[in-house]
């Protein structure tokens, strides 16, 4: 097995099959060939993984889909480039699931990914610690992405609460105005720190303030002993990500289901 599948494995192994919960109030469980996780509305809702066949690939999603319909949450099933059946995308689709982007999954050695980038002039970085800097995260997303991030700042501020050691988030100011931020979710016990949300508003990007946020969270995953990074990154990250040593795993496509 060579490098690239050795490690595709160990990811898949760690933190889809060995997943654990997100935070507070979410539970992950292996149902058959399934393994999902199971929370408050605002928490995230879904399939982690799944080692289907084609026998049984259509019971296995209705099963799902009764499981969350019955607690009247909509709920994403993530779909890799390497999941069987070659089919499941086809299948989930015709059960009534919508398709989002596809984004890639790329990983990176932390240890050897740049420490240190340049800031523009009257930027600084800030880590997030309250409701406040949470507030402001949120912000930012809403205005680098569009639409609704507040779950996200839900999320965060529940797992500042009661897991600090598993999260981080980081912002950057220029002369007191949010204009980056993003996150970082560690996994104790795990090879992998996961890279999330970073986004910058409009105005400000293409001056380094992404790759200024992956060098601020990846030296946090090196001490915290993490020898991988990991992103799920979308079309516009993905040159970045390469450039800074990144290499591609597999894709990844979210299917949404709505009860």
């Amino acid at each position: 097995m060579d490098h690239h599948a050795q490690l595709l494995a160990r990811y898949d192994r760690q933190m889809r099959l060995g997943a654990r919960p997100d935070g507070p109030g979410t539970r992950v469980e292996r149902v058959g060939p399934v393994v999902r996780q199971t929370g408050p509305a605002h928490a995230w809702n879904g399939v982690l993984w799944s080692g289907l066949g084609e026998r049984d690939a259509d019971e296995a999603v209705a099963e799902q889909i009764r499981h969350f319909t019955a607690l009247g949450l909509p709920f994403e099933w993530k779909v890799y480039g390497h999941d069987a059946p070659a089919d499941l995308a086809d299948r989930l689709l015709a059960a009534g699931f919508t398709a989002e982007d596809q984004e890639t999954l790329m990983t990176a050695e932390a240890a050897a990914l740049p420490a240190a980038v340049d800031l523009p002039e009257g930027v600084e970085l800030i880590p997030v610690t309250d409701a406040a800097g949470v507030a402001l995260v949120t912000e930012v997303h809403d205005r680098a992405f569009g639409g609704d991030s507040s779950h996200i700042g839900r999320q965060l501020l529940d797992r500042l609460a009661a897991a600090p050691d598993t999260v981080a988030a980081v912002l950057a100011m220029a002369d007191g105005e949010p204009v980056s931020a993003a996150r970082l979710e560690l996994y104790p016990g795990t090879d992998f720190a996961g890279l999330w949300g970073g986004g910058t508003v409009e105005a400000w990007r293409g001056r380094g303030l992404y790759r200024a946020l992956v060098a601020f969270r990846t030296r946090i995953a090196v001490e915290r002993g993490h020898r991988y990074v990991q992103v799920d990154a979308a079309a516009m990250s993905r040159p970045i990500l390469t450039r800074l040593g990144f290499t591609a795993l597999t894709t990844t496509t979210p299917y949404v289901y709505v009860p």
